[in-house]
């Protein structure tokens, strides 16, 4: 149940979604049988009076929730009770189970713009805690689109200049069937009198049961591959359609759509097909997906992706905003460990007034995060001092943008690994980061899952694992000559040799100097960190003044 408070139009009201609620059953405590379908309310009179609401309290709430028998009921609440009339029905339990209870959640929701009104919602959540494994639920996992397919696509558009447009599913999770059976307690504002004693079956899944994303992805799933679209075997989310010798993407996270095709025609055509099956919101143009800022220079033939509104935020959040900002993320003198850690209840109740913030992930901040993450169980003073460094950095780099189609190269990788950098376990760290276009769109710095005997054993390991290069790992596999310094290592990371015979991937050296993942496995000069950056396209430019 989500409704918009400010354009009194209930979200959800579409015949496919509308369905929160199949009927109204006895509660576990008891059974009853042969109860004739009824509709649950008749007029307003049968509504429970709402809850008094302060006027300390948000206009939200009232709006939202609150029926006042003396005045004329609000619009949202009206369509709710008029779709309750076709949805619920009185009806006999199959079995005996303990409802869950229910609570409504508000959300005030920034526009995209400035100039874009705030809206504010009401959702009415489940308290999915309390469900029971194996009876309430099974399996929970569903997939979301991965971030480098996003940028994939990003790419993908702005070499072709393809159009890129952005859909928004309204309650996406009430699509979802459930396949067990759930109750839940009358929600608040919509108890029957006289039937206080009852609680309601879902038919369709709720926000915040378990299930409810993975069915809701089952249903997704199935009607793109009903309408000929084709799932990327790589990542879940993407699917493909060929119409015309012209490829249709979209990419789906929870609720949030990405469509990108050559013919706008085709785009106004899946749009049919899909609002045809559940309730859309046409966003047009793509602007922001998932707190990232979209600008488009089709004239130049470009793409831009900026953090810019997210660092403000994080920096006012931990009162950063005025820092002095640096060259680089990470400075050589941090040299971290777990030694480091809080070793009194002291230390450990101060740093526990640190506040807590997930950062924005961009190749530049590879290397720092992957350092000071290893502590975020046990985090010390030290700890703490560089990810306010990795702050002051941000200060500097709010404007920073990766830059999509600067040219229409294909599929590059770098990749680089030190030897025995982590200073607990002594395990190497490596870096790797794809480019297509010359724009990054994957990167990751990790430790190696084993600790390396050699340096070349260590790039070997990252060549396998990321399927990229490096001088003395290049030699291993393309022929035998370090047989009897390696052949320790496992049989696993021998699998690159098939595919270079293969010819799947090239793999060549490169010097130092031009390799941007050695950014990513130390700490290096404020020059080299700059040419690095400039590599993958990853540079300052004012990026929220491009029209």
């Amino acid at each position: 149940m989500l409704h918009d408070t400010l354009t009194d139009t209930p979200i959800g009201s579409h015949e496919k979604s509308s369905v929160l609620v199949e009927h109204f059953v006895d509660a576990p405590r008891k059974e009853i049988d042969n109860v004739p379908d009824e509709p649950i309310f008749e007029d307003s009179s049968t509504v429970e009076d709402a809850p008094i609401v302060s006027r300390s309290s948000p206009p939200l709430q009232q709006r939202s929730i609150a029926v006042d028998r003396t005045r004329r009921q609000p619009k949202p609440v009206r369509r709710l009770i008029e779709e309750c009339n076709i949805a619920y029905a009185l009806s006999v339990a199959k079995r005996l189970k303990k409802p869950i209870r229910c609570k409504w959640i508000f959300k005030r929701k920034e526009g995209i713009s400035p100039s874009e009104e705030v809206r504010y919602k009401a959702r009415l959540v489940a308290k999915g805690y309390s469900q029971i494994p194996g009876i309430d639920y099974n399996d929970v996992f569903s997939p979301v689109v991965k971030h480098g397919s996003i940028r994939t696509l990003f790419s993908i558009v702005a070499m072709h200049d393809y159009e890129l447009e952005q859909l928004d599913v309204k309650t996406a999770f009430l699509h979802g069937e459930l396949e067990e059976d759930i109750y839940i307690d009358q929600p608040e504002g919509f108890v029957v009198p006289g039937k206080e004693d009852l609680v309601c079956r879902l038919k369709k899944s709720l926000y915040g049961l378990k299930q409810s994303p993975r069915q809701w992805y089952k249903r997704f799933d199935s009607f793109m591959i009903s309408q000929g679209f084709k799932r990327s075997d790589y990542d879940s989310c993407v699917y493909l359609k060929t119409v015309k010798g012209s490829t249709i993407y979209l990419l789906l996270y929870v609720d949030d759509m990405l469509i990108a095709a050559k013919d706008k025609n085709e785009i106004a055509k899946l749009k049919a097909q899909l609002n045809s099956k559940f309730e859309m919101k046409d966003l047009g143009a793509a602007k922001k997906i998932l707190g990232m800022e979209i600008i488009r220079d089709r004239h130049d033939g470009k793409l831009y992706l900026s953090q810019k509104g997210y660092i403000k935020r994080v920096l006012h959040r931990f009162n950063m905003h005025e820092a002095k900002p640096v060259s680089t993320p990470l400075a050589a003198h941090f040299r971290l460990s777990s030694t480091m850690c809080p070793q009194s209840d002291k230390d450990v109740e101060y740093m526990s007034k640190v506040p807590y913030s997930k950062l924005l992930f961009t190749p530049d901040l590879s290397h720092a995060l992957s350092v000071v993450s290893r502590y975020m169980a046990n985090p010390g003073k030290e700890h703490w001092k560089a990810v306010q460094w990795i702050f002051r950095y941000l200060r500097g780099t709010a404007n920073a943008c990766l830059q999509f189609g600067n040219s229409k190269s294909g599929l590059v990788g770098y990749v680089d690994s030190d030897y025995a950098g982590d200073l607990d376990k002594r395990r190497s760290l490596t870096g790797y980061v794809f480019t297509i276009g010359g724009c990054a769109v994957s990167w990751k710095a990790s430790l190696q899952a084993t600790v390396a005997l050699s340096t070349t054993e260590a790039e070997y390991m990252a060549i396998s694992k990321h399927a990229k290069k490096l001088q003395s790992a290049i030699c291993l596999t393309k022929d035998q000559m370090f047989y009897e310094r390696t052949k320790h290592i496992d049989v696993r990371y021998h699998y690159i040799r098939g595919v270079i015979a293969q010819g799947d991937i090239k793999v060549r050296k490169i010097s130092t100097h031009g390799n941007p993942a050695d950014m990513m496995t130390k700490p290096v000069p404020a020059n080299k960190f700059e040419l690095c950056s400039s590599i993958i396209v990853y540079d300052i430019l004012p990026c929220f003044r491009i029209n």
